[in-house]
């Protein structure tokens, strides 16, 4: 298999104008499109419906240019979405086309390779809850032989999207005689988004199953995965899941690396990912390392305790601007200088996503040589 990546900007929530315009011209055929992540620029809470309008704009794009149904496309193709563009984050959507690749195997490390799967609908009462984050891992199972990835050391990226629990959600459990674990839903989304990562640990054997309870979530925040990026939104009933790594089975000019992020200064996670891929920042990459990168994907969090290294950092006990955001704005920042481009996807709510208060960090580029 081959899986090319096009990175592409939008003007607003629904413009899906740049897609329309390759596929147009031929340099994408809709049929190859496999998965979208992005960006928008709405709040990424859970009254964010900038994610919902620009997934249903996309579906009636690729609709118009499949002859399918929107729905259906919807179902088959995940369509991963970030709320909050803070700072010099700037809005864009990452496109993934898979197709049969001609030529021998890329040899040893392997090129790009992608899987999907979709799990069932997710009770209100499972999300938030050890056997929600076991569900997941059963889809990350499954995504990662959709990839034809073997071993899990060959990840390096792990896209989730969970339900969450809206208050609409919470009363319709109360009725079936269940509880859900909190009619909170900026709390529900917190716990969606633990069960999630907690899901991915436990299928790239980053944590046992033995450790893994509802009491673990959102508590003993050793447990996590340095390679799980979760969303959580009201878009969904479901589970969805992207996996990315590299595979000895695929072949085409794209690698992913990654690296966890220890802190959100950790400045030095981000030139390690680039100089695994070949690219050198010093103290930027230059334009034509640019060219080469496909995809940036960042997760990170405010750290519990209210500190940055040494120094007090009052994110939490901001009450006029949501902690989320002010770190997305941070990290993002951070990142964007060593990359010098706003198009990166910089998620906040790290829960058990790496070490507490830090994060991670992965890049798409391609590694092809020019000669």
């Amino acid at each position: 298999m081959r899986t090319d990546v096009h990175l592409l900007s939008m003007a607003h929530p629904g413009d899906v104008s740049a897609l329309d315009a390759l596929i147009r011209s031929g340099a994408i055929c809709a049929a190859r499109i496999v998965a979208v992540i992005g960006k928008t620029e709405g709040n990424g809470g859970v009254n964010d419906f900038t994610r919902a309008y620009f997934t249903q704009s996309l579906m009636h794009l690729l609709a118009r240019h499949l002859g399918d149904e929107p729905a259906r496309l919807a179902a088959r193709i995940p369509c991963i979405l970030s709320g909050g563009t803070e700072g010099v984050l700037s809005p864009h959507y990452v496109v993934f086309c898979r197709d049969q690749a001609t030529g021998d195997d890329d040899g040893e490390g392997g090129a790009l390779a992608l899987g999907l799967a979709f799990s069932e609908a997710t009770p209100t009462e499972r999300i938030g809850r050890a056997s929600h984050a076991r569900q997941v891992a059963d889809a990350v199972r499954a995504a990662m032989r959709d990839a034809g990835i073997e071993r899990t050391s060959d990840v390096h990226f792990v896209q989730v999207k969970t339900p969450c629990i809206t208050v609409a959600r919470a009363e319709e459990a109360r009725a079936r005689g269940v509880e859900p674990v909190t009619g909170d839903p900026n709390r529900a989304m917190a716990y969606a988004r633990a069960a999630g990562a907690l899901g991915v640990a436990l299928a790239l054997g980053e944590i046992d199953d033995d450790v893994l309870s509802d009491a673990a979530l959102l508590r003993d925040m050793h447990l996590h995965s340095d390679r799980a990026s979760v969303s959580s939104g009201v878009e969904i009933a479901g589970n969805e899941v992207i996996v990315l790594g590299n595979s000895p089975r695929c072949n085409g000019p794209y690698r992913i690396a990654h690296r966890p992020m220890r802190d959100a200064l950790d400045i030095h996670a981000v030139v390690d990912v680039l100089a695994e891929l070949g690219l050198q920042a010093s103290p930027q990459i230059d334009g034509a390392s640019l060219q080469r990168i496909a995809g940036v994907f960042v997760k990170c969090e405010p750290q519990r305790q209210g500190r940055v290294r040494a120094s007090r950092h009052t994110m939490l006990d901001d009450t006029d601007i949501n902690a989320q955001r002010h770190v997305r704005g941070a990290v993002g920042g951070l990142v964007a200088g060593v990359i010098g481009d706003g198009r990166i996807f910089v998620s906040g709510g790290a829960e058990h996503q790496g070490p507490d208060g830090g994060g991670l960090v992965a890049v798409i580029a391609n590694t092809a040589r020019d000669d």
